[in-house]
């Protein structure tokens, strides 16, 4: 028998390769439980980690039992009830002593497992089935605000961008270098002066002359030497990147009538999710703001937002004016970056699809960075799709795609952000 000892270092997190196998062996109850925290996470909190609770039967390890076999008897203390040959009747349901709850209870039971979930453990189940591996590599358009950041140095340069450390330091390397071998040659004549003059006196000798000779020669050499030279001078060297403006705000728009039933509006929440994790790795600070509309608009908070029972008929032009205004009012362009995602079936009337098309075209349009328009549904488009279509032909950070499975919405996410040719 052969025992392998592996002494390769882990790093700090030595338990490492045992969580992996543990979440590859259990990945369908997490999933399940990553599942189940989705629906009670809101927007702005879901990149934070989870604890996630698997009971202690699933993670249980499987063991061998050597039986006795055979027929035998056997006495057991403190029996007053049963004689042999009685027949124990079998216990009813629930009358164990267990303290644990219920398995579909919210509440934490003794015999549930439970970890956490890391940040980015949560984010690789949650966007699996939706194929979302490189989503931070996913960037903005371009923005006109620029910042000037130092990039190195460079020889030539104004006065006052001279950087006076850099050059006196590449200044001291060329004398080095350059006089090193004079200086290394001056230091053994002196030497061997020092030498020469123990055993000499007379100050005439001809050696004695020729090494005061050479040492005047290599001690001029080495003075005319340049403190600083052009060549030495260094210049710092900035340039100016792209830098979006500090603050945005996300405008989502969500039809609530009759026929957005709760799987379009979990999908629609799902597309909501991926723009703020965008938008949040581009701007230091996000506001987001939700309005749901049937035939009359209102901003509300995300719980009611996507979970109110409230529905009715559409006017989607409700919600563009409700937009505008808050816009105008709370968000001028000057200092805000607005982003709007709109999703919704399509089903308008006809009247005010005309209607949301000029609003778009006149009004909208040009307070906004982009305005994103999602179309969930199974179906052919809808009449508001065949008038947000003419909109592209005026503005062209106005986009819009069609959903019509969960698995559609990384796709329709990519081309809706995916980064401009110039």
């Amino acid at each position: 028998m052969v025992h392998l000892i592996d002494r390769r270092v882990q790093g700090k997190n030595k338990s490492a390769p045992n969580r992996e196998r543990f979440l590859r062996r259990y990945k369908g109850q997490i999933k399940e439980a990553v599942a189940r925290a989705i629906k009670g996470r809101s927007i702005t909190d879901f990149e934070n980690g989870e604890n996630i609770r698997i009971p202690v039967k699933d993670v249980s390890e499987p063991t061998f039992g050597h039986d006795r076999g055979g027929v035998w008897e056997t006495v057991q203390p403190g029996n007053q009830e049963y004689l042999k040959g009685d027949q124990v009747a079998r216990p009813k349901g629930g009358a164990g002593s267990g303290k644990g709850q219920a398995g579909n209870s919210d509440e934490l039971s003794e015999d549930d497992f439970v970890f956490q979930l890391s940040r980015e453990e949560f984010m690789n189940y949650f966007f699996e089935d939706l194929e979302l591996p490189n989503l931070i590599k996913t960037q903005l358009t371009s923005t006109t605000d620029f910042k000037s950041q130092r990039a190195g140095y460079k020889t030539s340069g104004t006065t006052s961008s001279l950087h006076v450390l850099r050059s006196l330091r590449g200044a001291l390397g060329r004398r080095i270098a350059v006089g090193g071998r004079s200086a290394r040659r001056l230091k053994q004549a002196e030497a061997k002066m020092a030498d020469l003059l123990q055993t000499v006196s007379d100050m005439t000798d001809e050696r004695i002359v020729l090494l005061k000779q050479e040492i005047h020669h290599l001690r001029t050499r080495l003075l005319a030497i340049p403190f600083i030279d052009p060549f030495d001078l260094r210049y710092s060297n900035r340039v100016k990147v792209p830098k979006p403006s500090t603050q945005a705000v996300m405008f989502c728009l969500l039809d609530v009538s009759g026929s957005m039933d709760e799987q379009k509006k979990e999908i629609a929440k799902r597309f909501f999710i991926l723009l703020y994790l965008f938008l949040t790795r581009a701007y230091e600070k996000i506001d987001v703001v939700f309005i749901r509309h049937h035939t009359a608009a209102l901003e509300v908070d995300e719980n009611e937002f996507f979970h109110s029972r409230e529905s009715g008929g559409t006017i989607v032009s409700s919600a563009l004016h409700l937009l505008t205004k808050i816009i105008k009012e709370r968000y001028p362009s000057g200092d805000w970056n607005a982003y709007v995602a709109q999703a919704s079936d399509g089903d308008n009337w006809d009247n005010d699809s005309i209607a949301c098309r000029q609003l778009l075209i006149n009004t909208i349009m040009p307070l906004v960075q982009y305005y994103a328009y999602v179309e969930i549904t199974e179906g052919d488009p809808q009449n508001l799709w065949e008038e947000y279509a003419q909109v592209t032909d005026h503005h062209v950070h106005f986009a819009m795609q069609k959903i019509r499975t969960p698995a559609d919405i990384y796709p329709v996410f990519r081309e809706l952000f995916k980064k401009q040719s110039k």
